[in-house]
């Protein structure tokens, strides 16, 4: 990552005070790799189509899509096996609960116009509550602006306990990190246990297994300190638009 100059948002009250984000949801989907192998087709239609969309719904402020591979899989610091089949990560940031509504009508109102031709296997949906955001200093923009930034992947931390995750943002490679606390949902939008379920995304600005392998220790200490207990604790990368064979399980 270059050098960048001057004084990080966080640290410049003037810049927070011309606006702040209002997300505070996050809706989660989590699947398996295509049963027939169309990972690369089912992420152009996602990503040309269903994706966008979405953002005609007036409460819906970013989306993040994720893919494992082999060397992603081969990183993983925890697997539970309620997850373990994890391989592709959808992301819905919200503005208010209330979004979820027409958001599940949008979904409906595309299925019946034929714009749904694929599926992957479902692992889990949940939605969470938006609780705090810290970005490393060297990456300028404050934590509000985290969901915009152009993260090259994720580190994902599913865990059954809460801790903060601002000594991960010292790990090299990651530029930020964003947490938050499920909430119990019909089936329609969640299917996790949402009893103490906690979610946590570090954003990348390198490698996601090499950053994998720098986070391991801190990770380590993060459990054994605070008696968290990992469910998956996983490297994705993102997604590149119009180059989809090139993150595939």
């Amino acid at each position: 990552m270059p050098l960048l100059e001057g004084t990080p948002s966080d640290d410049a009250d003037a810049v927070l005070a011309t606006g702040r984000s209002d997300v505070s949801v996050i809706f989660i989907s989590m699947s398996a790799r295509h049963p027939d192998g169309r990972d690369a087709e089912y992420l152009a239609w996602h990503t040309l189509d269903h994706r966008p969309e979405q953002y005609r719904l007036a409460s819906l402020r970013s989306s993040l899509r994720l893919a494992s591979t082999p060397g992603c899989r081969a990183a993983r610091a925890a697997s539970d096996a309620r997850y373990d089949a994890t391989d592709h990560v959808m992301t819905y940031l919200f503005a208010d609960v209330e979004g979820l509504a027409p958001f599940s009508a949008l979904g409906a109102a595309l299925g019946a116009t034929g714009r749904m031709p694929y599926a992957l296997p479902a692992v889990e949906r949940a939605v969470y509550r938006f609780d705090t955001a810290v970005a490393a200093p060297r990456a300028k923009v404050g934590a509000d602006i985290l969901p915009w930034y152009p993260a090259r992947g994720a580190y994902l931390l599913l865990e059954r306990g809460d801790a903060p995750a601002n000594d991960l943002v010292e790990v090299d490679g990651v530029i930020g990190a964003w947490w938050g606390s499920a909430l119990p949902f019909d089936a329609r939008y969640a299917t996790a246990d949402a009893e103490g379920l906690h979610v946590t995304y570090c954003l990348l600005d390198d490698d996601p297994v090499a950053v994998a392998g720098r986070l391991q220790p801190a990770l380590e200490a993060r459990w054994a300190a605070t008696g968290v207990v990992p469910l998956l604790a996983a490297p994705f990368h993102t997604v590149v638009p119009y180059e989809w064979e090139r993150f595939l399980p």
